[in-house]
């Protein structure tokens, strides 16, 4: 690897404040912001829109389309005499 080219690695906090969920974990993202950890140590943070703690497909509020009925009403529109 070629020196002084990388990005720094280092803990850093999401946090999901829609949830009201945060996480510690290593990334490259760079902040200007911290926050103190459960830990009592000083951590960057980013702010993120979503997380599994507000993502619908995670936290199963998702729709799911009705395919039974769909299927249903294409073969009544569309099926022909005879078949």
């Amino acid at each position: 690897m070629k020196r002084n080219i990388h990005p720094d690695y280092r803990p850093v906090v999401f946090r999901d404040r829609a949830a009201g969920h945060a996480f510690l974990t290593g990334s490259t993202a760079a902040t200007d912001r911290t926050v103190e950890w459960e830990d009592g140590r000083t951590y960057p943070v980013v702010d993120v829109d979503v997380s599994s703690a507000s993502h619908p497909f995670y936290t199963g509020r998702g729709r799911t389309p009705d395919s039974t009925g769909a299927v249903e009403k294409f073969n009544r529109r569309y099926n022909r005499p005879g078949d």
